[in-house]
């Protein structure tokens, strides 16, 4: 079984240290954080590695991002046949408890996406109850509105001093404008 690997962080000299004690053949890193969305040397490491191969990391933490691209990452992994291996947690989905666990992991990411999922949308609820739509507030009401379309009719004022007496932008002034000639408001 060949293994491989991808770290990343300020410990860089431990955490190659731990690898190449394990038996890691090839090392990929990176330099920057892991919280980036492309990572160059985790996407070259799964790109080079093959069906018996493991990849190998020192922390759960250097290979994903979240819970959930962590979760992704291994199930992609498993997927191809590739083994996963992290040093720190001791854990390795090529065994059958190492792979119980990282399963565990993964229900309780699930149940934590579920619980935000319900907490939010009870939370959309309980604000239009009281009469609240969310989303971003109008820069115009249909008084304003009314306002522009009276004021767009005046031949002495210009474009920018409707929209500085409003207090909107020439789009927003555009926008609403455009959209009460489609209602028909003028």
């Amino acid at each position: 079984m060949k293994s491989f690997l991808v770290y990343t962080g300020t410990c860089c000299l431990l955490q190659k240290d731990a690898l190449l004690q394990h038996g890691c053949k090839k090392i990929f890193t990176d330099i920057f954080s892991g919280g980036q969305l492309t990572r160059k040397g985790l996407d070259e490491a799964l790109s080079y590695v093959r069906t018996g191969d493991t990849l190998v990391v020192w922390k759960l933490d250097r290979l994903g991002r979240s819970l959930k691209h962590l979760i992704d990452v291994v199930n992609g992994l498993n997927e191809q046949g590739i083994g996963f291996r992290s040093l720190q947690e001791n854990m390795d989905t090529t065994s059958s408890g190492g792979k119980l666990i990282f399963h565990v992991f993964g229900a309780l990411a699930e149940f934590e996406r579920e619980i935000i999922r319900e907490r939010t949308q009870a939370g959309l609820a309980a604000a239009r109850d009281r009469g609240r739509l969310g989303g971003r507030p109008r820069k115009m009401d249909e008084k304003k509105l009314k306002m522009a379309v009276s004021l767009m009719k005046d031949p002495n004022l210009s474009v920018q001093e409707i929209c500085e007496t409003l207090k909107v932008s020439k789009s927003t002034l555009y926008r609403y404008l455009n959209q009460s000639n489609k209602k028909g408001i003028t």
